[in-house]
């Protein structure tokens, strides 16, 4: 199986896939999926761009409405992940992952698929350490991982795509190997196993982080550590970063690669090729994983899992049909005034739920639209304390390109 691997795709939807239909006809090949590490930036029309966390003069259309649309189709299947620079109202939408368009399947908050019999896991979002343990409330019996609710405030716009527990410990309950891992933000410590010297040569504005070992995400160190894949990819700082993980003396290896942002002349874009059951090949749900999400927290998995197994195989593994919720942009209408609008329940994921016998958690009349006393009671004033939640790493990275 040939995997394209794409790192910040910031919605160029067609430059990317017109990237590999070049590399098919020159190197006289097939790729059968798409993978990308964040900043997809789902935007469907106008008033999902009020819920990007980005500076108004670099919010655009893009190319992505054309695939929600169905003006276009994405020539291969993709999986993506969410990252720090996303139509947050619409992934939201998808929190437990589904259809973003025809034949492009967002992961979720955290999340693991097939395709074929690849195991494909991820985690959304980039870590803060303050906003960690936020949101992990009660409502009844279940637990509640996010408090932020569109439309969004300017903290929530920005605290919404923060990695939380509760999503990092679903996927700490994987026990089965799972091929490939998708994170936005590099595992903490991952400089240690590549040429940093190499890195902080092109990235000045790395050297502190990378010296204090604190460049990266804590909790996807972690998960690094537990699932050990053969593959992991990032994206988020917007340069290429090989590393080669050994797991003890004589554990298995993972082969890490971080990856840049969809621009002529940045190194994007990477194709692997991964031993795989011969196709053709599908994305479908994961039973573990849909036994993990209906029983996180309980001692039952497995038998939860032979549950999954058994409606599985009445209805079949293929997720749920992909449904349009908003009106999709029109180039040739006037859109002059935005306005904010709050959450639509999506039928995939209501289907989802109903199909596990979940209760449906996303809606704003759940969960106030403010913080939540955290397990480890930070002050949520502190935590939301951000004068400036931009990825000074991210920027620093860009300039040092520019310079």
């Amino acid at each position: 199986m040939k995997i394209a691997v794409e790192g910040c795709m910031h919605g160029e939807l067609d430059a990317v896939y017109a990237t590999l239909k070049r590399l098919e006809q020159v190197e006289n090949t097939k790729i059968d999926l798409l993978l990308c590490c964040g900043d997809f930036q789902a935007v469907r029309n106008e008033n999902d761009l009020e819920s990007l966390n980005v500076k108004p003069k670099y919010r655009s259309m893009n190319t992505f409405w054309k695939y929600y649309s169905g003006q276009e189709v994405a020539p291969y299947p993709t999986i993506f992940i969410g990252g720090n620079h996303e139509a947050s109202n619409y992934l939201w939408e998808l929190y437990y992952g589904g259809w973003a368009a025809q034949n492009i399947y967002f992961l979720g908050y955290a999340g693991v698929v097939k395709f074929g019999n690849i195991r494909i896991g991820g985690l959304s979002g980039i870590y803060k350490p303050g906003h960690y343990f936020l949101g992990n409330g009660m409502i009844g019996r279940t637990f509640v991982r996010h408090f932020e609710r569109p439309p969004y405030n300017d903290n929530d716009i920005r605290s919404i795509y923060h990695v939380r527990h509760y999503d990092v410990l679903k996927l700490m309950h994987v026990e089965e190997p799972i091929d490939i891992f998708l994170s936005h933000d590099w595992p903490l410590g991952i400089t240690e196993y590549g040429n940093w010297e190499k890195l902080i040569k092109s990235k000045r504005h790395f050297t502190e982080e990378v010296y204090s070992r604190t460049l990266g995400s804590k909790p996807a160190a972690e998960l690094l550590n537990k699932l050990r894949p053969p593959f992991w990819f990032s994206a988020h700082l917007h340069c290429k970063f090989p590393a080669v993980i050994q797991h003890g003396k004589d554990g298995p290896i993972t082969k890490f690669l971080a990856l840049d942002k969809c621009l002529h002349g940045r190194r994007f874009l990477q194709i692997i090729d991964i031993e795989s059951d011969p196709g053709p090949y599908e994305i479908q749900y994961d039973e573990e994983w849909l036994a993990i999400t209906k029983k996180v927290k309980q001692l039952d998995i497995q038998d939860c899992r032979q549950w999954v197994m058994r409606k599985l195989d009445e209805r079949g593994a293929k997720p749920f049909d992909f449904v349009q919720t908003v009106p999709a942009y029109d180039p040739s209408q006037t859109f002059s005034n935005p306005f904010r609008t709050g959450h639509c329940r999506n039928p995939q994921t209501e289907s989802l739920l109903q199909f596990l016998e979940l209760p449906y958690l996303l809606d704003g009349e759940n969960v106030a639209n403010t913080p939540s006393q955290s397990t480890k009671q930070l002050n949520p004033t502190d935590a939301l304390d951000d004068d400036d939640d931009v990825d000074e790493l991210e920027e620093h990275a860009d300039s040092d390109d520019e310079e």
